[in-house]
């Protein structure tokens, strides 16, 4: 039996849904400027169903996305209601809050190819955001070699454990969504001393074959995988809206724990879920964690409620 750090799910998609508003290409920081409460009500209802970790609401928030649309000066004070609203989740619970760091040009983009330097001083800026906020920094939806690279050098001496998530080819889990092999992201690992390494936003079908090569890289490792059927050509544009994306109607609370049970069988202690996979997913899951014998781990915050606002 193992000791399981537990995710939460989708955050953006879920904000998304439960404002029933049409989605824009600023995706969950629109939700969050119109109705910020939701944040923390969506953060509030993971906890309640048994994850131990709140991922605030900051994956879509770079300067250059908010500069499409003239928002580049509210950077701050939208990474500020972001945390305040993990922090509103996180008291009275055992729960510890990652600060999601996302992008800087599009998921699945790799031949976007942002420059490592830009990129660094970009991460750099948002770390010094949150850095005394959030309990660990976790980079999201890396699809190369070189998208790494940059996060993980803007967030070089932050003080605080960086997890590195990468998300890799749907149909062969051993390579990155730029083709490059999976394993060339292990000499990144451990130049920047990696605390642990996960594979997201993936088909949880990919995850196993991820697993097998991240799992000799030395560190903690985990997934947490999408509920989409595919990524679209359409949301593979300029500025794209989350509503090209058709969530999968085969992968409920149920299927979804299997496959992350299979993870757990691999050795993954760190598990949860990404877009499209909400509140009934992640329940699921810990029920299934617990009837294994396996424990889930509090987030242990060191001072959660004195830093709550």
């Amino acid at each position: 039996m193992a000791d399981i750090t537990l995710l939460d799910g989708s955050i953006g998609q879920e904000l998304v849904k439960r404002s029933g508003d049409q989605p824009t290409p600023l995706w969950s920081t629109q939700v969050m400027m119109d109705r910020p409460d939701l944040v923390g009500d969506v953060h509030a209802d993971y906890f309640r169903r048994g994850a131990t970790v709140a991922t605030t609401n900051t994956y879509a928030l770079h300067r250059s996305r908010l500069r499409r649309i003239g928002m580049e000066d509210k950077l701050a004070s939208l990474v500020d209601a972001a945390l305040s609203q993990a922090e509103r989740a996180c008291v009275g619970s055992e729960g510890q809050i990652a600060g999601a760091l996302g992008p800087v040009l599009a998921s699945y983009r790799p031949d976007l190819k942002p420059d490592p330097d830009e990129a660094a001083a970009r991460f750099s800026e948002l770390v010094q955001l949150m850095a005394d906020r959030v309990d660990l920094f976790l980079i999201e939806t890396v699809s190369s070699v070189l998208e790494g690279e940059g996060a993980l050098r803007g967030t070089a001496n932050c003080g605080k454990p960086v997890w590195l998530a990468v998300s890799v080819n749907d149909e062969d889990g051993t390579r990155l969504r730029s083709g490059e092999r999976l394993a060339d992201i292990q000499p990144l690992i451990a130049r920047f001393d990696v605390a642990a390494v996960l594979i997201n936003c993936s088909k949880p079908e990919a995850i196993p074959a991820a697993l097998d090569v991240i799992a000799l890289m030395g560190r903690p490792f985990g997934a947490y995988a999408n509920g989409f059927s595919h990524i679209a050509d359409a949301f593979l544009t300029e500025a794209p809206t989350v509503d090209v994306l058709e969530q999968r109607h085969d992968l409920g609370p149920a299927a979804y724990a299997a496959h992350a049970m299979q993870w757990v069988a691999q050795g993954a202690t760190i598990v949860g879920g990404c877009c499209e996979v909400g509140p009934d997913h992640i329940e699921t899951l810990a029920r299934a964690l617990r009837d294994a014998g396996h424990r889930i781990v509090p987030g242990a915050r060191d001072g959660c409620d004195l830093k709550a606002r």
